[in-house]
């Protein structure tokens, strides 16, 4: 690709959308001052880009059809793993990891759920599908997800929605549905999520397994589409709490691609395992509970998980962080321009950001913008056209204000894990919602996809660590607790939610 030098009218068409008056001379003048500058561009051209490894063979794989795709949870099936004269033991020896389909898998389609990138097909693997190959596990396939991951449900699918498969007429859950779906159907032992809002957790809860939304920085982003630089995670996705602790142990630290990870701090995730919680003291977050959408039951089973945690030998107190309050509206003020801007308005993966490009994707995403963008969702839609509407009105002050606030919001939680090990609260407020029918409102359709984060998100804002478990069922539907814990402290939720694990009768009510 060649950048050629502008015409005169195409440089006072761009001053004209710019606000900048020239005449023709002025015009003319810059024109020839770009010739320098352009010179770098056709020197790039030249120069070989450095490319993520791509450790292992494959074949690109198949889309199965829908008599073996269920839930609609597959995007891709696929079996890559490393050669026997490559493969050593490791953590994922034998065990199949599904992709969430906004990770690069090299020579395997991505969609990310969207009708803009279908046909995309990536030529590097994340830096996570590398550790996973390099540990002995096996990259099954690509799990379906939201479009562009812009919903908490599961019904923006470009293919159609992904369904529960405790009750295939209600959401999995987004936008790492497929992710949870395929682990709660048994298809896989584990799988990869990614979370800005509560992607990777309410899925896990709503589907009844576990999910890890880490600290922010601890896992690489490397290779994955992101929705804003600052609340970008990726996380595990399980069975049970040994898998959890096995696939973060895989994928977890500082990556030379990604400078977010640059203060990654891990952990002996395995040695948690049989730790207990005796002796933990457990904070109760009052505001995490009787929401004006909370289902009162929801609130009584994560409170029976409570007190099995007390009765294990935990100190449980309830605490009040009011601020908590303010998350879903500092992470709203973060979200809609950080990801108008970076997601959509820069192609997927924005700018200034010291990481790995992946140009490919990004000609990509331009392509897609470019030609389906009414095809797109309407959760995509409403972020560009709210996020651009904010930019032009505002020029950024309130983005910039909510990332302000963030630190305010993430002291506060501070505060209370000074002198407690970690927070307890409901994951999602109620169980896993309908589909909406095809024919439903926009606005049904919008509201269904972004109603149910109010405990989710601000950790996603302040960046702690946060872990889904399962804690029992309510009319068939799973019921999630969610445990918060110290910056890179997830040794401690892995203790917790072991201990949780399985207990009692009160858990198959």
């Amino acid at each position: 690709m060649t950048v050629s030098l502008p015409t005169v009218d195409q440089i006072l068409n761009i001053a004209g959308d710019v606000g900048l008056a020239l005449s023709d001379e002025d015009a003319r003048s810059f024109r020839s001052l770009m010739r320098g500058p352009l010179e770098s561009y056709a020197r790039l051209d030249q120069l070989p880009e450095p490319r993520l490894p791509v450790c292992a063979p494959r074949d690109p794989g198949y889309r199965p059809d829908p008599a073996d795709n269920p839930y609609n949870a597959w995007y891709w099936k696929t079996d890559i793993r490393m050669p026997r004269s490559g493969r050593r033991k490791g953590l994922l020896d034998g065990k199949a990891v599904a992709i969430k389909d906004n990770i690069c898998v090299a020579g395997v389609p991505l969609m990310n759920g969207s009708a803009l990138l279908e046909g995309f097909v990536p030529d590097v693997d994340a830096t996570v599908v590398t550790r996973i190959l390099e540990a002995g596990g096996s990259i099954a396939g690509k799990a379906a997800c939201e479009d562009l991951c812009f919903s908490g449900a599961s019904h923006t699918n470009a293919y159609g929605p992904i369904r529960n498969p405790h009750s295939p007429t209600h959401s999995a859950g987004g936008s790492s549905g497929g992710s949870a779906a395929l682990v709660a159907a048994g298809d896989v032992p584990m799988a990869m999520g990614g979370d800005q809002g509560g992607s990777i957790r309410t899925p896990s809860s709503w589907c009844g397994i576990y999910g890890l939304k880490p600290t922010w920085g601890l896992v690489p982003t490397t290779g994955a589409m992101p929705i804003s630089y600052s609340m970008d995670h990726l996380g595990p996705m399980c069975a049970s709490v040994e898998e959890t602790a096995r696939l973060l142990s895989v994928i977890a630290g500082h990556d030379g691609w990604d400078s977010r990870t640059i203060p990654a701090k891990t952990q002996n995730y395995m040695k948690a395992l049989g730790g207990g919680v005796k002796g933990l003291k457990v904070a109760v977050l009052r505001e995490g509970f009787a929401h004006p959408e909370s289902d009162p039951d929801v609130d009584r089973k994560v409170r029976e998980a409570i007190a099995a945690l007390r009765a294990s030998g935990a100190e449980v107190a309830e605490v009040s962080i009011p601020q908590h309050y303010d998350g879903p509206h500092i992470w709203t003020g973060i979200i809609l321009e950080g990801a108008a801007e970076m997601m959509i308005k820069a192609n997927g993966f924005g700018n200034n950001v010291q990481g790995y490009y992946p140009t490919g994707f990004i000609s990509a995403m331009a392509k897609g913008y470019a030609t389906r963008l009414d095809d797109a969702s309407a959760t995509v839609q409403l972020v560009l056209l709210l996020g651009e509407y904010l930019h032009r009105q505002t020029h950024g002050t309130y983005h910039a204000k909510a990332q302000n606030l963030r630190w305010s919001l993430r002291a506060a939680y501070d505060a209370v894990l000074a002198d407690h090990d970690l927070m307890v609260m409901p994951t999602i407020p109620f169980t896993a919602t309908e589909i909406p029918p095809a024919d439903c409102s926009r606005e049904d359709y919008v509201t269904l996809a972004l109603n149910m984060q109010a405990n989710t998100c601000p950790f996603d804002v302040s960046g702690h660590p946060a872990f889904t478990l399962p804690i029992g069922k309510l009319g068939g539907l799973p019921v999630g607790m969610m445990l918060v814990g110290r910056h890179f402290d997830e040794s401690t939720l892995i203790r917790a939610a072991e201990a949780i694990e399985g207990q009692g009768d009160w858990m198959k009510r």
